[in-house]
């Protein structure tokens, strides 16, 4: 069954959501997996563990507190927000799976625009060199490497940039909420939090590192490969 995509261009954060919760709680076995890409005016968003410290000067931008995982993030114009609508069930894989496909999305995004994007241990989203987004060469604080103890290290951003954040919901072995990527934004927002609980964490977009494209065409290739990536 393929995945039906649905460009819904700005749309009120709230809104959005109560749909996507609607649409879970009531679909069937049945029911289509769907893509949903829009961008929402500027907000914080509180994830359901959330700490309050990590919002240092949120000034006159809302912050609303939803039932993803992850910490604080930011949301404004020029960024592709993405909800991917999944029956993991029926898509045949676990969550695991699901969180490193919807990352793959999102490298090979970025590669269709010449940029490398990286994962790193123990901090979900993707990563770019900032002193060079093109290089390949892999990080030396890559995901696989682990401790003795098999536990994961902690996060070392040396070097880098955050470039999508991720945060996802699943109920009835269902998905919701998604991932973010950063296009052509406003980042100033972005220093009045630790974003994704993370203090120092620097945040970029495609045209600070010097990609040129528009919100419809990241989207567009975004979209297209999550509805591969997303497939079972």
């Amino acid at each position: 069954m393929s995945i039906e995509i649905r460009t819904l261009g700005r749309v009120d954060y709230a809104a959005t959501v109560q749909a996507m919760q609607d649409y879970t709680a009531t679909r069937a076995d049945s029911s289509p997996d769907a893509l949903w890409l829009c961008e929402h005016p500027p907000l914080y968003t509180q994830g359901i563990a959330g700490k309050s410290d990590h919002l240092l000067q949120p000034g006159e931008i809302p912050v609303v507190p939803t039932n993803r995982g992850g910490q604080v993030t930011f949301h404004g114009p020029g960024q592709v927000v993405a909800y991917p609508l999944i029956d993991l069930r029926r898509a045949g894989y676990f969550v695991k799976e699901y969180v490193y496909r919807v990352e793959e999305a999102v490298i090979r995004t970025l590669a269709h625009f010449g940029v490398t994007g990286h994962r790193v241990a123990g901090a979900p989203g993707i990563y770019v060199r900032l002193a060079d987004p093109h290089s390949h060469a892999m990080l030396p604080q890559r995901p696989h490497k682990r401790a003795v103890d098999g536990a994961p290290p902690e996060p070392d951003f040396d070097g880098l940039g955050k470039i999508a954040a991720l945060g996802i919901k699943v109920s009835r072995h269902c998905t919701y909420h998604g991932v973010a990527l950063n296009v052509a934004m406003d980042l100033e927002p972005f220093g009045r939090i630790n974003p994704c609980g993370y203090a120092g964490l620097q945040t970029v977009d495609l045209s600070t590192i010097g990609v040129h494209t528009t919100w419809d065409e990241a989207a567009q290739v975004l979209g297209q490969q999550l509805s591969i990536r997303l497939a079972p």
